[in-house]
Parts: C-alpha cells; structure tokens; sequence
C-alpha cells in the first residue's frame, strides 16, 4: 500500500477528503501538521454534536492506496483542481511492512492508577509493586485506562478502599474498566450498563477474564438505587442524564462524573444544581472529575 501526503489549510480539509474519497482511497485522516510544537491547536468535540473545526489552520491529510500508480494518478488529479489552490502535494511513499499485532501491543504499556493499583494487558506480566491489577486488552469499547478520564475515575475508586456490601452502577460502561474496578475494591453488586450491545459485550468479557462478577446490560438494567454511581461519558449527555442519574444514587451515596473539560466546569454545577452540588475533586490533563455526596 501507499500514502498519498497533502496539506491543506483549514478550510479545504473537507473538500480535499471528500475528493480523495472519490479517487478510491482506502482510508483518509487529518493530523494537525504543527503538532507537538508551539502552534498546536487542540479541537475537542462531542458525539451528536457537529465538529468544532472540519481541521487545523495547516492540516496533514493522509491518504492510503492500495498501489502506487493510484496515489500518483490521485496527486495528479487533485493537482488541477480549483479547489485545491492553496494546499499542496507532500509526496507518496510506500507504507513499510509490519507486525501490525506487535505494534499494536507495544503502544499499550501498563498503565499506573496508584502505586499498588495497575491497568495491565495480557501480554505484560504486573509491575512488581502491583498489589490490585485490572487485565484489560485494547478492544471494541472505550476505556484502557489510558485516558485521563478513566484513570481519575479509577484513582476516586482507589482511594475510597472499599465498596464491600455496596451497589455500584457505571453507566456508559464501555469496556466495563470502572466497574470491574469497583469490583476489585469489594463490591459484588455492580450492574454495568451502556447504550451500545459491543460495549455490554466487552463488558462481560472483560469481567470474566479478571474474574469479577457483575451485570451488564442496557440502560433499562440499571434500576433501584446505588451507594456509587459512575459516569465517565462527556459534558452533554451528563447534562441531559442529570435527573437520572441522581436519582440512582441512593441517600448519602456518591455520584463520580467525568468526561468533563476543565472549561466545562460551571456548566456542569449549574446543570446538576437541582440534584447535587457538584465539585471538582481531580483533574489531568485539561479534564477533570466531579463527584458530589448526595
């Protein structure tokens, strides 16, 4: 296969993808060209909303083919569009021969919540000082630990050091992590639920594998009330599950929300201040947790 490499400012990013589209590429993405410098630009956006930018003041479109006489004849074409004045043709190179399972794996390193408390895939043995681990290969559903999110919501499950006779809910569990994390710290009460059937799979596999018990499913399983309930989705949908969510939380039980920008704060209070009075109790990385005790 082959790469086909553009730039293009902001404003033709769309157009130049779509055109690319057209010329059977097999895949186009779009990375910041000034990323890692002092011209980086971050573009944040939310499922069901419309993308903040359709790219960066100087983009780097990436386009695959499946040979080279394709990209060449793609460079070609494009060259003499309209459209394409002011965006430029960085060359075609042929894209090197992997161990795709192996580069894959080595990106996923183990990851530290606590010092005793480790996210570690299978194909690494626990660092020497993990005294609680959660096994988690990177899958259909979100959440590696990786993220910032998830390892703040992981840290507030850490630090309180025991679920032990408690109900627990994540909703929008993705691949489970947080609740087999609760697990981890005694809860054997932990209902899982997402909107998407892959996650509430991954969910259950991912519990059989650590060997935790828990029941996933889909919203409608989440049902009475619980001592901990855990949302690490992104700013709108908590907004608009506000009412919900509080009302799964049982009387002096606690309610951990992430996916939350810094900036996204006050939003946030105002729109759970009928329900709880939300604060911030972490934050990484330009994200931040709130929990409230309700």
């Amino acid at each position: 296969m082959f790469e086909l490499r553009l730039m293009a400012p902001e404003d033709r990013v769309e157009t130049v993808s779509d055109a690319l589209d057209a010329l059977d590429a097999l895949s186009v993405s779009v990375e910041d060209a000034d990323a890692q410098t002092d011209a980086e630009q971050a573009l944040f956006g939310e499922p069901g909303m419309p993308p903040p930018k359709e790219g960066w003041q100087r983009s780097r479109v990436i386009a695959l083919f499946a040979d080279e006489a394709l990209a060449k004849e793609a460079a070609s074409v494009l060259a003499l569009q309209d459209f394409f004045e002011g965006c430029a043709v960085l060359g075609v190179a042929p894209v090197p021969e992997q161990d795709w399972v192996r580069l894959t794996q080595s990106q996923f390193a183990p990851v530290e919540i606590t010092p005793e408390f480790w996210i570690v895939p299978t194909w690494h043995e626990p660092p020497a000082q993990a005294r609680q681990v959660i096994r988690l290969d990177p899958g259909l559903a979100f959440g590696t630990g990786t993220h910032p999110t998830t390892r703040m919501c992981l840290r507030w499950i850490a630090r309180q050091g025991s679920f032990a006779g408690q109900r627990v809910l994540d909703y929008g569990c993705g691949s489970g992590i947080l609740a087999i994390g609760a697990a981890k710290f005694g809860a054997t009460d932990i209902d899982a639920v997402d909107i998407d059937e892959a996650a509430v799979s991954s969910t259950r596999l991912n519990a059989e594998a650590n060997g935790v018990r828990l029941s996933a499913g889909l919203p409608e399983a989440a049902k009475g009330s619980y001592g901990t309930v855990l949302a690490n989705i992104l700013a709108t949908p908590l907004k608009v599950l506000a009412p919900l969510l509080r009302s799964h939380v049982a009387p002096g039980g606690s309610l951990v929300l992430a996916g939350i920008l810094e900036r996204q704060a006050d939003e946030l209070k105002e729109a759970y201040a009928p329900y709880a009075a939300l604060e911030v109790s972490d934050s990484e990385d330009g994200w931040i947790l709130m929990t409230a005790r309700c």
